[in-house]
C-alpha cells in the first residue's frame, strides 16, 4: 500500500492529502488511485474489493483469531477491546452476532449499575438475562430451573464457539459514575461492590470487569480508586483460586481493567503506579477532544498536536501516552481507544473557527453525533491533517465540519501503536460500526496484522444460571 492510502464513498467525491513524494498532486480521488496502482503493477487487485455504493476498500490480514484458532499460547499479540451495550438491542437493533469477534480479543460488556449500598446489578434485566433471541440454541435448561437469555446468553454461546475471545463485564459509565465516589470511600460499601461484582461476573459467565469510573479526579477519589482496585483484584484471585483450581484451566486469571481519560486535567491526580499494581490493562479514552462544548472547531481524536492549529488541537493522543508511560504504566498495558462516530460542527469556516452548534445527528436527541456507518455525509469531502495524523470532512455548501476516525486515521494510529509498543487498541462502541467489509474495527485490526488469542474460560460452577453453570449443557470445557 503506498503511503497514506484511504478509502471513501465515491458518491461523495472524497478526495484525501497525500504526503508521498511519488504522488506530487495535492489531491487525488482513492477510487482511480487504487484502480491505477493496481493496473501498474504497484497494488494486486487481490488486494482490493468494493464495499456498499462501489466502496473501495482494503483486504486486511489474518489476525490469527476466530474459531479454531489456537488458544494454548499467551505470548505476543495486540489487544483488539470492543465495547457492546446492553441499550445497543433496542434503536441500533444491534444482535450480537454482527459482533465481529474473529477481529476482537475483548468485549466489554456496558454497564452494569451501582446501588448506594455499593451493590453491582443488572442496568437492564430484560435486555442482560431475559430476552429471547432467534438464534438461541438449546440445552442447558432442566425443568425448573433458571437460564439466563438475553445479552448474557448471546456472549456465552459467542465465547464457547471462539476460545480466544474474553467478555468482561464493565460497571459504571458516564452515567453512573458519580455513584462510584461514595462506595469507594466507604470500606463496608466498597467490600459490597466487591463481592457483587465478582459473583455478577461469574453468574454471567464473564472473564473479569472493567471499571467504568469517570474519573478518580481528586486526590482523595484517587486514593479511594487504589482501593477498589485493589480490592477486586484479590476478589478477582480469591474467586478463581475458590471456582476454578481444580479444573483444567488452574488459577484462571480474571481480567481487571480501566478506562482512563486522555486529558491532563482528568488524571492529574492519578496514582498511575498504584492504580496499574491491580490492572491488567488501561484503556485510554482517546477521544472527546473536541465537542459542542468549545468556542470553536477541532479535532476529537488527534494523535499529535498541531502547532499550525493550537485551537483545533487542544489535547493528543501522544501526550497522554507519554504522561502514562512517564509516570510507571508499561506501554504494553495501555490500549488506545478509538471512536466509533464522529462530532459535528455547522456553519464554520474550518478548523479552530467559531461554529454553529449542530442541532442534527445520527439519532433524534444525539444532536452532533454521527456514527461511523453513516459517514461521511453526502456532499462532504474527507480530508486529512498529516500534521495532526486525523481525518475531517468537510462540506463547503453548508459549512458543516465532522471529525472523526476513518481507514486513514485507523491506519496511522494501528502503526503508533505497532512502533510505540503499546498493548493494543480499545473501540466505543459496536452498534455504530458498519457491519460490512467496510467496518473500522476490521481495518484496525488488520493493521496491527496479530491479536492476541489466549483462552477465555467456560467452567462457572457457581453461576446461579444453570445453563452457564452447564457451560450450555455440555459439561465441562
Amino acid at each position: 500500500m503506498p503511503p497514506g492510502w484511504t478509502s471513501a464513498r465515491p458518491e461523495v467525491h472524497a478526495k484525501i492529502m497525500l504526503d508521498s513524494p511519488l504522488f506530487p498532486m495535492k489531491h487525488l480521488h482513492i477510487p482511480s488511485l487504487l484502480d491505477t496502482l493496481a493496473a501498474a503493477g504497484l497494488l494486486s487487485r487481490d488486494h482490493v474489493g468494493r464495499g456498499p455504493g462501489g466502496r473501495h476498500i482494503a483486504r486486511q490480514a489474518d489476525t490469527g483469531c476466530g474459531a479454531g484458532a489456537d488458544v494454548s499460547s499467551t505470548d505476543g499479540g495486540f489487544r483488539s477491546v470492543l465495547y457492546v451495550t446492553n441499550w445497543g438491542i433496542y434503536g441500533a437493533g444491534f444482535l450480537p452476532s454482527a459482533i465481529p469477534v474473529s477481529e476482537i480479543t475483548h468485549v466489554q460488556y456496558a454497564f452494569a449499575d451501582i446501588k448506594e449500598d455499593g451493590s453491582v446489578v443488572s442496568s437492564d434485566e430484560y435486555a442482560d438475562t431475559q430476552k429471547a433471541f432467534a438464534d438461541s440454541g438449546g440445552g442447558g435448561s432442566s425443568s425448573g430451573t433458571k437460564d439466563a437469555h438475553g445479552m448474557v446468553e448471546q456472549l456465552y454461546r459467542l465465547k464457547q464457539e471462539n476460545r480466544h475471545l474474553k467478555v468482561l463485564l464493565s460497571v459504571g459509565g458516564f452515567k453512573w459514575s458519580p455513584k462510584f465516589a461514595p462506595v469507594a470511600a466507604d470500606a463496608t460499601k466498597r467490600a459490597t461492590f466487591v463481592s457483587t461484582a465478582v459473583k455478577l461476573m461469574g453468574d454471567w459467565g464473564m472473564d473479569g470487569l472493567d471499571i467504568d469510573w469517570e474519573y478518580p479526579d481528586t486526590a482523595a477519589a484517587n486514593a479511594d480508586s487504589v482501593k477498589l482496585l485493589a480490592d477486586l483484584r484479590k476478589g478477582l484471585d480469591d474467586y478463581a483460586a475458590k471456582n476454578t483450581a481444580s479444573g483444567s484451566d488452574g488459577n484462571y486469571r480474571f481480567t481487571l481493567s480501566f478506562p482512563a481519560p486522555a486529558g491532563p486535567a482528568s488524571y492529574q491526580a492519578f496514582d498511575f503506579k498504584a492504580m496499574d499494581a491491580s490492572l491488567d490493562f488501561w484503556s485510554v479514552m482517546a477521544f472527546d477532544f473536541a465537542g459542542n462544548w468549545d468556542n470553536t472547531t477541532g479535532h476529537q481524536a488527534n494523535v499529535f498536536p498541531d502547532p499550525s492549529q493550537p485551537l483545533a488541537t487542544k489535547a493528543s493522543i501522544d501526550r497522554a501516552v507519554a504522561d502514562y508511560v512517564a509516570a510507571g504504566v508499561s506501554p504494553a498495558k495501555i490500549n488506545v481507544g478509538l471512536p466509533l462516530y464522529g462530532r459535528s460542527f455547522d456553519k464554520t469556516a474550518g478548523l479552530g473557527m467559531p461554529y454553529t452548534p449542530s442541532t442534527a445527528g445520527s439519532f433524534e436527541g444525539q444532536a452532533a453525533i454521527w456514527l461511523y456507518r453513516d459517514l461521511p455525509r453526502q456532499g462532504a469531502t474527507v480530508l486529512y491533517d498529516d500534521v495532526a495524523k486525523a481525518s475531517y470532512t468537510f462540506d463547503s455548501s453548508t459549512g458543516q465540519l465532522i471529525t472523526y476516525d476513518d481507514d486513514r486515521s485507523g491506519q496511522y494510529k494501528a502503526r503508533y501503536i505497532r512502533e510505540k509498543g503499546l498493548g493494543g487498541v480499545m473501540f466505543w462502541e459496536a452498534s455504530q460500526d458498519r457491519n460490512d467489509s467496510g467496518s473500522l474495527v476490521r481495518s484496525m485490526t488488520g493493521w496491527l496484522e496479530k491479536l492476541q488469542c489466549s483462552q477465555n474460560l467456560l467452567s462457572y460452577p457457581a453461576s446461579q444460571y444453570e445453563n452457564i453453570r452447564t457451560n450450555m449443557g455440555k459439561g465441562s470445557a
